[in-house]
């Protein structure tokens, strides 16, 4: 029977947004999020939090996150990868003796995720041929009409050909939502994650935002009281 874990990469060190992974959002420290959605998803053998912090790890562990390991300080800057992170705690657990068939990246930024697009991208990748499946939302403005500013100050289209093109008549383009990563732990995939070995699983716009800024941040605090008081007129 194949074995699949959520692994939430969180470091303390975060600089726009001090402490941004564990910073109360909405009630409850941003990460707690996505441990709850993975715990709720119940398709991960385990849930583990990698961290070079010590309060991370015990509010992780308070919400139900296994940290088995602390990360090493090298891996914990801003210059380390996500992937490299991911690598280091597979091959902790394996040498522990837990190999894993299916690894997802969760992000400890995403309090708008949902448990059924995890599983939709767990059930897409077991049942294809792919490498990759994760999130990715459509763009919001037809990405052929958009245009650089030159040194000059002046305009630029990157698609003039497009110029008097209706949008409807444009070709829907998409962007990583920057929530989730699925993955088979033994492949090698041949393309960039944008690319044919990968499987998109589409979120709606209103669940997808990037929280880099404090403006993201209020943002996103929005859009989740939008929600929770929606699900909550449901209920």
């Amino acid at each position: 029977m194949s074995k699949s874990i959520a692994i939430i990469p969180a470091r303390g060190g975060s600089k726009r947004i001090p402490r941004k992974n564990i910073k109360d959002f909405y009630g409850k420290p941003l990460i707690a999020y996505s441990i709850e959605v993975a715990l709720a998803s119940k398709i991960f053998d385990k849930v583990v939090v990698t961290t070079d912090d010590d309060e991370i790890a015990i509010i992780a562990k308070q919400y139900g996150a296994e940290v088995p390991f602390m990360r090493p300080k090298e891996l914990s800057d801003n210059f380390t990868g996500t992937d490299d992170v991911i690598r280091h705690a597979l091959s902790w657990l394996e040498e522990e003796g837990e190999i894993f068939e299916f690894a997802c990246t969760i992000y400890a930024t995403a309090p708008l995720l949902q448990s059924k697009y995890l599983i939709e991208g767990y059930n897409a990748l077991k049942n294809s041929t792919a490498v990759n499946a994760f999130s990715a939302t459509s763009m919001p403005f037809p990405i052929q009409r958009t245009f650089k500013i030159k040194d000059t100050g002046r305009c630029e289209m990157f698609s003039p050909q497009h110029y008097t093109t209706r949008s409807q008549d444009l070709e829907e383009a998409y962007q990583d939502a920057g929530q989730f990563y699925w993955k088979k732990v033994d492949t090698i995939s041949n393309n960039i994650m944008f690319g044919e070995d990968s499987i998109p699983i589409i979120l709606p716009r209103y669940l997808v935002q990037d929280i880099d800024t404090l403006e993201d941040w209020e943002e996103a605090e929005i859009m989740y009281k939008v929600l929770y008081e929606k699900l909550e007129t449901k209920d």
